[in-house]
């Protein structure tokens, strides 16, 4: 299909990225929610000009992968036309919005979104990754998630946050935006051209790694499902769309499917105990240029025989997994190092092992 030019959007403006597989295309929706209508058109997309798969990210963002460079401003216009890119580059960098998924409309969540939505233009020129969180539910759920300014829920007031400072202000819901806009003009003021993050500028340690706050499950607003790696086919997404309204994304590898229970699919991952929910692998090879191997065949074929957490790894990065697994393989050279209770950049107890002889040195 042509989509229609839409008014005041460049796509030569928005800059691809490159992977080993192609080109990859990021997709922001708003308030981290995809419609069925905007769901099938991804397919499409994905279909069309990629190699199909489609991931989620730990910014509850989407990707489409493996895109051709003389079909990347074909694909933006029609992301345009599924209302899945704003009308601007500016407007698009700035977007980094992490929202809890169980809100509903009109609450303070969804308001509080909606109006930092709106006021992005007031934002000051600021690092690519810089983000913000809306974490007002019930519970806290995003303090182990990236954001450099946040909005949190604690005992029925409103609190902002500079991630890293060990305090922040109780502001109303009127001040609240106008709160995160004057600390997001503040950093931008502060900060030199070797700080990007918030935590960097307060000389705050990392955030020890946790345990992802959600699991697959029913829940009062729909059904929590896991995806695999965090990654899932267009073909095997697309035949469940007859009975998924609306996804909202998290930054956990788990999506919350709109007022559906007990769905079942060999694409998903639907009960808290499958294997594939304690093993991490990066693309590996050949979707990474860094990776020396291919990662998560290997990662399938271990889940059951291995009782503790996986990370599998195409290189020393450990992109995939910061905090120590179990086991750990690290990709070298065409063959895997073995790290145990350890992450991929610590010592191996064994390396060179072939991928055909991974399964008896795990023994």
């Amino acid at each position: 299909m042509t989509a229609p030019q839409v008014k005041g959007w460049c796509p030569g403006a928005y800059r691809p990225m490159m992977s080993g597989d192609g080109l990859i295309v990021r997709v922001r929706p708003k308030l981290g929610r995809v419609e069925r209508g905007q769901l099938h058109g991804l397919c499409q997309l994905s279909t069309k000009y990629g190699n199909g798969l489609i991931d989620l990210t730990n910014r509850a963002n989407i990707q489409l992968r493996g895109l051709k460079m003389a079909d990347h401003d074909a694909v933006l216009q029609q992301l345009a036309a599924l209302d899945l890119l704003d009308a601007s580059h500016d407007l698009e960098n700035r977007r980094n919005i992490l929202i809890q998924p169980f809100w509903q409309t009109g609450d303070v969540t969804h308001r509080l979104a909606t109006a930092l939505t709106d006021r992005l233009a007031g934002l000051p020129d600021l690092p690519a990754k810089f983000g913000f969180a809306i974490d007002t539910g019930h519970n806290r759920l995003l303090n182990g998630a990236s954001a450099d300014i946040r909005i949190e829920g604690m005992s029925g007031q409103l609190i902002m946050r500079a991630d890293g400072a060990q305090t922040g202000q109780i502001v109303s819901e009127e001040e609240a935006i106008d709160a995160m806009i004057t600390l997001a003009r503040w950093f931008a003021d502060h900060a030199g051209p070797d700080v990007r993050r918030m935590r960097t500028l307060f000389d705050a340690a990392p955030v020890a790694a946790q345990d992802d706050p959600l699991q697959p499950q029913n829940t009062p607003y729909g059904q929590l499902v896991g995806l695999p790696f965090g990654q899932i086919e267009a073909a095997a997404l697309e035949p469940l769309l007859d009975q998924i309204t609306a996804v909202r994304l998290t930054p956990w590898r788990i999506m919350l499917l709109e007022e559906v229970a007990d769905l079942t699919s060999e694409a998903l991952i639907t009960t808290p105990d499958h294997p594939l929910r304690r093993v991490d692998a990066c693309p590996g090879a050949p979707f990474c240029d860094s990776a020396h191997v291919e990662t998560r065949a290997l990662a399938r074929s271990l889940a059951s025989h291995i009782s503790g957490t996986l990370h599998v790894s195409g290189c020393a990065k450990g992109c995939a997994r910061a905090r120590p697994a179990d086991i750990t393989l690290v990709g070298r050279d065409g063959r895997f190092d073995i790290v145990r209770q350890g992450t991929a950049k610590d010592r191996p107890e064994r390396t060179g092992i072939l991928p055909a002889d991974i399964h008896a040195n795990l023994d």
